[in-house]
């Protein structure tokens, strides 16, 4: 493991080089990898242990999108494609993949065919971190671990088809067989990182719901809504005012980000949009403070998650989601929005 030095704070790091894909299929040549669920991780986590030769099954609900789209992946019922709890008996390491709620209704099934030595592997830290709201209790003769790509299940594949990785966290919350930490990293590689840094099932989720609430998807959703709304009460057109709000952002400036960094978006923009985004930045910034301290201690407390629990619970909670996406996809930005994008080159 690599120590790498990022703003003055040394981290320990896999990387590819050190801990490579033979090493990988190698430490787990004798397991079973069981990938419970084939939602939003499932698929992309599956389809890459498969191509990079582990040997792997999928456990899902029969007669639901997800098991469909199973079939459709190339996963045989019976031979590689099960039902979960017939997943759940044959793995050796159980990629516990559902989402929060899922895992919360399916857990006494889970725990009842975990046998020791077994590992059981997350991609959040949710279910362990609020244990006594979910129930997740984990048996203490299993190994308990994670790996948390950086991204979607389906830009982990669209990377991994690529050739490229997504980089992941890992953690260990327990180590029973004495081997944890390579199984962590072995599959860590196998379900594609670029890299991975070592952290807490605890840090993960507070990471992780920020983030999400966050800069990742709320916040920037609502300053989108908000400039876009803005400029249009100032009699802005619906196409000028998506293109200075969104088609820029996505299209060019974040790959400049994503390039160099946001000195170097700066440093290629015009001398007066520098100038403008260097005023106020900080003033964004500091409007913003109070809200992310709320937002974190909502997380650190609990009640963030009882929120989630409460609402995926739900027996009408798709309907609902549904509902609320739809007000978003039918609102005048997106819908100028999806105008927009087909009228790009590509999409002619």
């Amino acid at each position: 493991m690599a120590i790498i030095n990022f703003g003055g704070v040394d981290e320990q790091v896999v990387t590819r080089e050190e801990f490579p894909l033979e090493k990988a299929r190698e430490t787990l040549k004798d397991e079973t990898i069981a990938v419970l669920g084939y939602g939003v991780q499932g698929p992309g986590q599956a389809l890459n242990l498969r191509d990079n030769g582990f040997n792997v099954i999928v456990g899902q609900r029969k007669n639901s999108p997800s098991w469909d789209k199973a079939i459709n992946d190339g996963w045989v019922e019976g031979e590689t494609l099960f039902t979960i709890e017939e997943a759940a008996q044959k793995g050796t390491i159980l990629q516990y993949l559902l989402s929060d709620a899922g895992q919360i209704a399916a857990w006494e099934t889970i725990k009842n065919n975990l046998n020791p030595g077994d590992a059981l592997y997350f991609s959040h830290g949710f279910g362990i971190t609020y244990s006594d709201r979910t129930g997740i209790i984990p048996p203490d003769d299993v190994d308990v671990i994670l790996v948390a790509p950086k991204g979607s299940g389906t830009s982990l594949r669209r990377l991994f088809v690529a050739g490229k990785g997504l980089n992941s966290s890992f953690a260990i919350h327990q180590d029973k067989t004495g081997k944890a930490k390579d199984r962590v990293v072995a599959l860590g590689i196998g379900v594609g990182s670029g890299y991975l840094f070592e952290t807490t099932f605890k840090k993960e989720v507070y990471s992780d719901l920020t983030g999400e609430r966050g800069i990742l998807m709320g916040a920037l959703a609502g300053v989108m809504e908000a400039q876009y709304n803005l400029l249009r009460s100032k009699g802005h057109s619906p196409s000028e005012s998506f293109n200075e709000t969104v088609e820029e952002l996505t299209e060019s400036l974040i790959r400049l980000v994503a390039e160099n960094g946001m000195d170097w978006m700066y440093a290629n923009c015009s001398t007066t949009a520098q100038r403008g985004a260097l005023d106020w930045k900080n003033k964004f910034r500091d409007a913003v403070i109070p809200v992310f301290d709320n937002l974190y201690e909502e997380v650190a407390s609990g009640r963030e998650a009882q929120k989630s629990i409460d609402s995926n619970g739900q027996d009408d909670y798709r309907e609902k989601l549904e509902e609320e996406l739809k007000e978003i996809r039918d609102s005048e930005m997106w819908q100028t929005g999806q105008k927009v994008r087909s009228l790009r080159p590509d999409n002619k």
